[in-house]
């Protein structure tokens, strides 16, 4: 068994101001938009750490849970396979044990699989980076256990791409309507009013849901 190791880059500084470009460019092309980056600050995209494996596999476990239940098993998994979450570690223990932390028999089955193809290069994070969001989202989605939704958040959280919209989002869904719905009411709407934001949807997105704190 081949372990492959991980040569992802993804330059922080280059990131940042990249998405200080995008605050101004949206804060320019949508009021709405300036209102919610003054209340709220710089985006802090930039700073999220990215480990692949650990974040797939925590879409997984988080899937149909609350917030306080998922935190609870992935500390469990954690104590068992390492935090971030190592592959091999993931394939040296059974799913009885996943089990026991508090995995389903899918999720168990799901995350062992998903760690398969990381070692034995069917999934391979680097080449992700080089290809397009539908390519990347084709790639994931292969995997049992991965929707298109979780892949969406990998393109945005991930690998850091800058013009991704999560139409299926029912966070952002709600904060269209909220934000743009009062003369704007349709099923539409979350992919009309994104239209401003090309090609910096990703960080709209992210202004999006910080503005249902406020709710």
């Amino acid at each position: 068994m081949i372990v492959r190791k991980l040569e992802i880059k993804i330059d922080p500084s280059s990131l940042d101001q990249a998405i200080r470009e995008a605050e101004h460019y949206l804060a320019h092309a949508d009021p709405v938009m300036r209102r919610l980056i003054a209340r709220h600050g710089p985006c802090p995209l930039a700073e999220r750490e990215f480990e692949p494996f650990h974040m797939l596999a925590n879409s997984i476990i988080s899937q149909q849970l609350s917030t306080k239940a998922a935190a609870t098993i992935k500390q469990r998994v954690g104590e068992l396979v390492g935090v971030p979450f190592q592959t091999e570690k993931v394939l040296a223990v059974s799913s009885e044990k996943l089990r026991d932390a508090g995995l389903s028999q899918a999720k168990a089955r799901y995350i062992r699989e998903l760690a398969a193809r990381v070692v034995d290069g069917r999934l391979i994070f680097d080449e992700l980076m080089a290809i397009e969001d539908e390519a990347v989202i084709e790639k994931l989605i292969e995997a049992n256990g991965i929707g298109r939704w979780t892949a969406e958040m990998f393109l945005l959280f991930g690998l850091k791409r800058l013009d991704v919209l999560a139409l299926g989002d029912a966070g952002l869904q709600r904060s269209a309507r909220i934000l743009y719905g009062k003369r704007r009411k349709s099923e539409t709407l979350l992919r009309r009013v994104a239209e401003a934001w090309k090609p910096y949807r990703s960080i709209a997105c992210w202004y999006l849901w910080r503005s249902l704190e406020d709710v």
